[in-house]
């Protein structure tokens, strides 16, 4: 006889529909506030925003720069990626979890600091170089000023993201098939040619496209290295014409950033597409490594994961230091030029960088809280009360972190142009605007731990608790809320760790006095000061650093997966 199934109790109406606003809010209102914009502009035929847009010369230049750089940096993070994947996860390697954690830190660092760091680590006015004596001479052009070097910074900063994907799908190989391989006589280049790589396929499909999107929306990397050389991608060809023309050329940058999004959103689906196309279900052991022997190069593999972190991470941050501890450009770092004025400098109440750096932190924790709060409940419906409608809604939170960040700014501005109604309050250049945009882009990254540990969370505690009379509050906050406390600071802490760093975003929606320590450095560096800059940007690594090495103490009480970096 079948057991029967309990009832499904009714979720609690007034909390149904305050989340299903609150999210309609934060990701549905903005991405349609710009699509009603582009296709109401659309509607005046040679007159509109759209056509001025795509019958204008720069915009297919912006385009081709940035499917040039962007494609480019993905050969990059798959070449970087896979390297890490491949050694990491197949073969018996030591220390993985430290290997992991430091190749994982490059992601995590901002793109306007990684390339802050990386110009002061070449060109003649490199610190750590002229402290060495083997600066190139004065006047020599900075390699970094090019589409090149903007590749080369997009490739590394996003080649975490192609480890992320593929490391899984490693995980998962049939190991028994692939020891028969090996008995066989099989060598190690033979299983991985002829075995692995056509298992991985999707996954490697899964990271150029995900390290493809995320370069294609890069704001810091492009803005720092192609402004100076008058390079414009689609990113910044939207900053330069809302900062030169202002509001007037609202239609004009929201027309750009449908552009931009159509582009972003159409290789997602363009992935998907071939992923299910070309899936093949694996039936290994999840978080089994396979563990090919390397043995007499073992060591040698070692020294290359280690010069190829010392190149991308070591190397950059000791320039970034070393030009935190002089007075200016161009003064070598010894015993005699040392000095911590710029350091002083940061926390200096009246200065820019204290100011900014109060902003970041409050914004971020802000941010960080609001979405803990929301997350707990919302993960608690979508699983215990699985519906079509809570569904759709659990779909789009995605949209706005699929989005670029240029264009995510675009559509809050464009819905909070006006005063609100009923209160006439105008949001325009405010932090609580900044706040808003924050909670839209990374309300997924909070959701996503919290859900996926509301997962594995046994629902007969709370049908006990509902039996012995507790109603649906004391569940909640006595049973639900302490399990899942774990995951849902794990998510508050990533949603930190993202935010305080944030630049893409708020390049377009700060003001004077409402900077935020991206913005920051990024305005430092084009008017020169690039000692402060510096200074603020090892800040910020330091920061991040402790935030990551916080979460991995954590790791222990979170499911698997919670956290990026962990097996």
């Amino acid at each position: 006889m079948a057991l029967r199934q309990p009832a499904v109790s009714r979720p609690p109406l007034g909390l149904l529909w305050l989340l299903l606003c609150l999210v309609a809010l934060l990701s549905l209102l903005p991405s349609l506030r710009l699509l009603v914009s582009a296709l109401f502009d659309w509607q005046q035929g040679s007159n509109s925003s759209l056509w001025r847009v795509l019958s204008n010369e720069t915009t297919w230049i912006a385009l081709r720069n940035s499917l040039y750089t962007s494609g480019l940096g993905t050969l990059l993070s798959l070449l970087l990626g896979s390297l890490f994947a491949f050694c990491l996860a197949l073969t018996n390697i030591r220390g993985r979890q430290i290997w992991v954690f430091l190749f994982m830190l490059p992601m995590m660092i901002p793109p306007q600091v990684t390339a802050l760091s990386w110009l002061q680590l070449f060109g003649p006015g490199s610190i750590l170089l002229n402290s060495l004596g083997i600066a190139p001479g004065f006047g020599s052009p900075n390699p970094l000023y090019s589409p090149e070097g903007i590749a080369l910074l997009l490739g590394i900063q996003h080649a975490p993201l192609v480890f992320l994907a593929l490391r899984t799908q490693l995980q998962c190989l049939p190991k028994e098939q692939i020891e028969a391989a090996r008995l066989n006589g099989a060598s190690l280049w033979r299983v991985l040619w002829d075995i692995v790589l056509p298992l991985c396929r999707t996954a490697l499909w899964a990271g150029a496209a995900i390290a493809f999107v995320s370069a294609l929306g890069n704001f810091g990397i492009p803005a720092m290295l192609g402004i100076p050389i008058s390079y414009f991608v689609l990113p910044i060809q939207i900053y330069q014409t809302l900062s030169s023309f202002g509001p007037s050329m609202l239609n004009d940058v929201a027309a750009l950033s449908v552009l931009m999004g159509v582009l972003a959103i159409g290789i997602v689906m363009l992935q998907g597409y071939f992923q299910r196309r070309h899936a093949l279900p694996l039936i290994g052991m999840a978080g089994r490594a396979l563990g090919f022997e390397l043995g007499k190069w073992r060591l040698a593999t070692e020294l290359l994961l280690g010069a190829v972190l010392c190149a991308i991470l070591l190397a950059p941050l000791l320039a970034l230091i070393a030009t935190s501890l002089v007075p200016t450009l161009g003064v070598p770092l010894n015993a005699d030029t040392v000095t911590f004025s710029a350091w002083r400098a940061i926390f200096d109440e009246q200065s820019v960088a204290w100011r900014a750096l109060t902003n970041s932190v409050t914004l971020s924790v802000g941010a960080a809280l609001s979405l803990m709060l929301l997350c707990l409940p919302l993960a608690w419906l979508l699983v215990r009360y699985p519906s079509r409608l809570l569904r759709w809604l659990y779909s789009i939170i995605d949209i706005p972190y699929t989005l670029p960040g240029v264009v995510l700014a675009i559509a809050f501005i464009l819905l909070f142009a006006r005063p609100l109604p009923l209160v006439g309050i105008s949001l325009s250049g405010t932090l609580t605007l900044i706040f808003l945009a924050y909670l839209a882009r990374f309300l997924t990254v909070c959701l996503k731990p919290v859900h996926s540990s509301m997962l594995q969370l046994d629902p007969a505690m709370e049908e006990a608790a509902s039996l012995a009379g507790a109603n649906f509050s004391q569940r909640l906050r006595h049973i639900v809320l302490p399990l899942l406390a774990p995951a849902a600071f794990a998510g508050a802490l990533l949603v930190f760790l993202t935010a305080v760093n944030e630049l893409t975003v708020s390049a377009l929606l700060w003001s004077a006095g409402k900077e935020t320590l991206g913005v920051v450095i990024f305005n430092l560096d084009e008017s020169g000061d690039k000692v402060l800059a510096s200074a603020i940007s090892v800040l910020i690594v330091a920061l991040v650093a402790c935030v990551m090495l916080l979460l991995s103490g954590l790791s222990r009480y979170l499911p698997k997966g919670v956290i990026p970096w962990q097996s």
